[in-house]
């Protein structure tokens, strides 16, 4: 296996998971869910990289080349979630109130979460840390690719 990109792959991961801890605990940016949603895969691409490193593994090069791409979609999602473009799930998106009773009114702000998946905390160039993910990530998965093509 190709070991510069395989440690390139791994290390931009590692990477991507240190910018998001460090916006949530050194830049106090919350992650609402799909955030953390995001940071799975790439904890799944580091173990995979470490191990496809250190045994050689085509199968764990495979693990992490569709952690990758994984976590490059749900970046791509939540971006459009974001934009508007795609409705996101309603435990951390707002919904519409026309025809609710005062009840439910009550009940769907009392449910909310604190930080909400529709909006966009962070941006630069006009591109959401989301967006930011889908496409490092899908550029990760590019990497990977090249690992296995290699292997």
């Amino acid at each position: 296996m190709n070991r510069t990109f395989l440690s390139l792959a791994t290390a931009g991961s590692a990477a991507m998971l240190l910018g998001a801890f460090g916006f949530e605990y050194i830049g106090e940016l919350a992650p609402c869910k799909m955030c953390i949603w995001q940071r799975w895969p790439h904890g799944i691409a580091i173990v995979a990289g470490v191990l496809a490193l250190a045994l050689k593994q085509r199968l764990s090069a495979m693990i992490g080349a569709l952690a990758a791409l994984v976590t490059s979609m749900i970046g791509f999602y939540h971006a459009g979630v974001e934009k508007g473009i795609f409705e996101g799930p309603d435990s951390c998106t707002s919904g519409p109130i026309g025809g609710m009773s005062t009840d439910d009114l009550f009940n769907q702000i009392m449910s909310a979460p604190l930080v909400r998946c529709d909006d966009i905390p962070w941006e630069m160039f006009g591109i959401s840390m989301a967006g930011w993910n889908g496409l490092i990530s899908l550029a990760l998965f590019g990497m990977w690719l090249l690992v296995l093509r290699r292997a």
